[in-house]
């Protein structure tokens, strides 16, 4: 009953940092340098939230749970992943502007309303869980069934404008940070286990 959720969250809810590959010649631009520092400081502590979320939730999926079992699973990973994705808008926000790009305060206003979308949008997956008969289970399992569908409109719509922020400059500034490095190699180490 929780598999099609579990489905819905292997294209959703990663943080996707589009740095591999990426050739890391920003100008010697110091304080965006300074500022990818800010940014990617906050992630890994973030992915690791949104990683661990995803795993219960799979596994809550893969295991003969009961639905109270696997309702509390999802509404606490649910809620996790909001808190993660509302750390990340905050953290963009504090760093600001990237400095010495063009269309920078628009890429980071933008950046940082789609964070805090996301985080908003998996508060209200949250209450969507939480709000489900957990004693029906075809009730139960129509209500998870309506949650996956929204998830994976979630993950499609979600990366727009951090890809949009994460460019030029701002993708080499950022491919150059130890951070940054590390939740893209376990980003693409993820995408080859799923």
């Amino acid at each position: 009953m929780n598999k099609k959720l579990a489905a819905a969250l292997s294209g959703a809810a990663v943080l996707v940092l589009a740095l591999s590959g990426c050739s890391s010649d920003d100008g010697g631009n110091k304080e965006l340098d300074a500022w990818a520092k800010q940014v990617c400081d906050a992630l890994p502590a973030q992915d690791a939230k949104v990683d661990a979320a995803n795993a219960a939730i799979k596994q809550a999926a893969t295991d003969n749970n009961a639905p109270a079992n696997v309702q509390k699973t999802d509404s606490q990973a649910f809620q996790d992943m909001s808190d993660a994705y509302n750390a990340l808008a905050q953290a963009v926000q504090k760093a600001g502007t990237p400095p010495g790009v063009d269309g920078g305060e628009k890429k980071q206003k933008d950046a940082v309303s789609a964070l805090t979308t996301l985080s908003t949008s998996y508060a209200a997956l949250k209450k969507q869980v939480d709000a489900l008969d957990t004693k029906d289970q075809a009730k139960f399992a129509d209500g998870l069934q309506n949650i996956a569908t929204d998830l994976g409109k979630l993950s499609k719509s979600g990366n727009t404008a951090l890809k949009n922020l994460e460019q030029g400059d701002v993708k080499n500034a950022m491919a150059e940070q130890e951070t940054c490095k590390k939740v893209a190699s376990s980003a693409k180490a993820r995408a080859t286990t799923s």
